[in-house]
């Protein structure tokens, strides 16, 4: 691992987009840019809503990516512009940094980049900064563009103060960011954003981190499809509600296996700890809990715990008023999703003749656990999910935190036309309001590169 993103000498002449957004800084500031970064989104193959509860996922970066063209300054000033007019300038002292939970604009998700690092290395005061920012990563997709941004934002503090840490330590630093503005993430979008390589996915596990090449079958393609609902994390309960489900799910588990539930937080805890398979954890599932919903009552009495208690240890800011949990669902899933990454991994690793076939049903076995086990999905993304399985995917499942977002399917390569023209014609083009934003909506994508400071060269 290097111990900072890779400096890379570009010629921007050579690229338009940098050029582009080179010729937009300098016409909003007037004056050079210093450097550049950038920081890709991620689709998830596999691996959905277990990475905060200690599970291995399985992404691969995207193509699209967050650029930001930055100057360094002494005002101790960030300000803050984006190439797209829709989100308005914004300027913030250095020193008096702050994020507003109810509100998740923009540049909200960039201070929270900047905050993390500022934190985590005790820079003060912060140099000031002049950035302008470029997305092509669609917004509350499922691709993770706010994490893109975070992580970005991160690196640009990290340059503009000339300071230097390893991609995983970048990683762990911004996956903690978000929590500022309330979203309880488990690192898998940063983690992917900085730890990227061109080519290949990567098996991402925690504690610690660390990234494992998976060689994708050469005969398929993944193309990503948009529904074009949105979804922001950080605007609604529907993410936090199900880390707080599976929290209560991993208590009450831990709990009724004789450990010391108090200090359990996550669904893995209580597997590692048991010493369970995760077949096994599935059947302890069955054991222990109900297909029912449990109440806030039931839960008290269950963990022998106070209201308060449960609001001030187990519950987060904006799930304080959530009347009941369904345990069995969220803990049945999480367990079932991590033995199908690891399985996925199998397969690649192994390279089957069939292992398109495979890797097809596990993928369709996902989208089904997320539908009715994590009721994450919505009834667009089912629709195209049908739609893609119908035109010749192998498999098909949603992308990213769900409600909304982006589908990824396998396709054979020798399909991927009659795919794509299928596709198109059955989801997009019978509805006006999707036919303007299929350009960015459906395409084939490939493994890129992680995040990266850019400067000019000769």
């Amino acid at each position: 691992m290097t111990s900072h993103p890779p400096k890379l000498k570009v010629q921007l002449s050579r690229n338009e987009r940098l050029q582009r957004l080179k010729e937009a800084f300098q016409e909003k500031y007037g004056e050079p840019v210093l450097f550049y970064a950038c920081a890709p989104g991620r689709v998830n193959l596999i691996g959905e809503h277990i990475d905060y509860c200690g599970y291995a996922v399985l992404p691969m970066a995207i193509e699209q990516n967050i650029l930001a063209a930055v100057s360094v300054n002494n005002s101790q000033t960030i300000q803050l512009a984006n190439t797209n007019e829709k989100y308005q300038d914004f300027t913030v002292s250095s020193d008096s940094i702050a994020i507003d939970r109810d509100n998740p604009q923009w540049q909200y998700y960039f201070l929270c980049g900047v905050k993390g690092i500022q934190e985590h290395l005790g820079v003060s005061p912060l140099a000031g900064m002049r950035c302008v920012v470029d997305g092509t990563i669609p917004a509350s997709s499922g691709l993770s563009s706010s994490s893109a941004l975070v992580c970005c934002a991160g690196l640009v503090t990290m340059e503009a103060n000339r300071q230097a840490r390893s991609k995983v330590e970048l990683a762990e630093v911004c996956a903690k960011c978000e929590r500022y503005i309330g979203t309880e993430g488990g690192g898998m979008d940063q983690s992917i954003s900085f730890l990227a390589e061109e080519g290949t996915a990567k098996l991402i596990e925690f504690n610690p981190l660390r990234a494992t090449d998976v060689r994708l079958p050469d005969e398929a393609v993944f193309v990503i499809a948009n529904c074009c609902v949105e979804m922001n994390k950080a605007a609604s309960s529907h993410f936090n509600i199900r880390v707080v489900e599976c929290r209560i799910a991993a208590k009450v588990l831990a709990k009724a296996g004789g450990l010391e539930w108090e200090r359990v937080q996550k669904l893995a805890e209580v597997q590692e700890q048991l010493g369970l398979s995760l077949e096994e954890a599935l059947g302890r599932v069955e054991e222990v809990l109900h297909p029912e919903p449990y109440t806030r009552e039931e839960v008290i009495r269950l963990l022998g715990i106070t209201a308060q208690q449960l609001s001030d240890n187990i519950l987060s800011a904006n799930t304080q008023q959530v009347p009941q949990f369904k345990l069995y669902q969220r803990a049945k899933h999480v367990y079932g999703e991590a033995a199908r990454v690891l399985r996925f991994k199998s397969v690649c690793d192994s390279a089957p003749t069939d292992a398109v076939v495979q890797l097809g049903q596990l993928m369709n076995q996902s989208h089904q656990s997320c539908r009715d086990l994590y009721e994450c999905s919505c009834t667009q993304l089912d629709q195209l999910v049908d739609i893609c399985l119908q035109a010749g995917a192998v498999g098909s499942r949603l992308t990213g935190a769900g409600w909304g977002g982006c589908s990824v399917s396998m396709v054979p390569a020798e399909k991927i036309d009659s795919f794509l023209r299928t596709v198109r014609e059955k989801y997009y083009l019978p509805d006006a309001r999707l036919v303007t934003l299929e350009k960015h909506s459906l395409f084939v994508t490939k493994p890129g590169g992680g995040a990266a400071i850019y400067t000019e060269g000769k």
